[in-house]
């Protein structure tokens, strides 16, 4: 095949690749190696599909769940390791009349997810599933984890919920959230409103989430880039109105839907990588790269000035190259410097 032909071939299979948005990040010296590109598969990837709410509706909350597994189908060629929904999404949007909350509530029984949870088996996948729980008679606005062989995990509650939301009868569920061990990495969930409040966030980060998941009633916008770069971990969004999408530890798009993808998204995430304060890592960074060559990137936003590595090899892992050559992450060095801080503070 001649270059430019080969050149033609490979743009039109990534413009093709459903949506999937290739960019480079600031710094970077070769976008081609960043983990949004979809011919690029190392590293420790997870594939991520997550919906928007165009299209998940129905008469009823039921006609609903069955548009939301149709909807599920437009990602099945990438054969996605997990899913999102948006909030609350079986009563979202309905043509019929709204149901009370008690009606359209998620008892433990499946009443409500079971058709989800027999699409995770199917597909091998997890399912995150914001729906309306209900446990001893209180209502939570909730996303429950459902894992590859269709069992639940546990829930996330949400715990800002809106006046709104309260007056409905819905309760707002406790301050300290979970976190949800895969087989590809600990994740963690925050829910619409929440996103205004940064504790959450933060405790799931300190018990080790790397992908935060955001079911909302809206966009979220830059509000969603500020979260991921702020905690430099993975934000997905799963979004009623605006737009859905992905967002990487320093706070960039790694895919988003729009007028080509009204469905959502679904882009691979490489979760080996780490951000680190540039000044002194940087001067590492050169023997980093003479041993391990093209299975490890280190690129840095210099305004910023922090510096990211990560591994592009399934058999080079971050936390050994941290040991290895004796740095820490970012948000390590804060910590210690914080406790450093507060030592030598004097008392008021």
């Amino acid at each position: 095949m001649e270059k430019s032909g080969r050149r033609n071939f490979l743009r039109n299979s990534l413009l093709g690749a459903a949506a999937i948005n290739i960019g480079s990040i600031p710094g970077s010296p070769a976008p081609l190696l960043q983990s949004g590109n979809p011919l690029y598969d190392g590293g420790r990837n997870v594939w991520i599909a997550s919906m928007t709410q165009d299209g998940i509706t129905g008469r009823d909350w039921k006609e609903a769940v069955q548009a939301a597994v149709k909807q599920a189908e437009n990602a099945l060629p990438f054969k996605p390791d997990i899913y999102c929904f948006p909030e609350i999404f079986h009563v979202a949007q309905l043509t019929g009349t709204q149901p009370p909350v008690k009606d359209a509530a998620e008892d433990g029984s499946g009443r409500v997810i079971a058709p989800l949870q027999t699409f995770a088996k199917l597909h091998h996948c997890y399912v995150v599933c914001p729906v309306i729980t209900v446990e001893n008679s209180i209502y939570y606005n909730a996303a429950i984890v459902i894992d590859r062989q269709g069992k639940v995990m546990g829930e996330y509650r949400k715990a800002h919920t809106t006046v709104s939301e309260m007056g409905k009868g819905v309760s707002p569920g406790p301050i300290d959230p979970p976190v949800f061990q895969t087989d590809f990495g600990v994740i963690g969930i925050q829910i619409c409103y929440d996103i205004e409040w940064p504790e959450g966030w933060q405790k799931l980060v300190e018990k080790g989430a790397e992908v935060i998941f955001w079911p909302s009633a809206f966009g979220g916008g830059k509000k969603v880039n500020t979260r991921a770069w702020t905690n430099q971990v993975t934000v997905v969004s799963s979004t009623w109105k605006g737009t859905t999408k992905i967002c990487d530890p320093v706070g960039n798009d790694i895919a988003g839907s729009g007028i080509w993808s009204r469905w959502g998204v679904c882009a691979p995430v490489n979760l080996e990588k780490v951000v680190l304060h540039s000044w002194p890592d940087f001067e590492k960074f050169g023997d980093i790269q003479k041993k391990y060559g093209r299975k490890v990137i280190c690129y840095s936003l210099h305004e910023e000035e922090l510096s990211v590595i990560e591994s592009l090899s399934p058999d080079v892992k971050v936390k050994d190259i941290l040991r290895e050559f004796d740095l820490k992450p970012y948000r390590e060095v804060l910590g210690a410097d914080e406790k450093k801080q507060m030592g030598k503070r004097p008392a008021v």
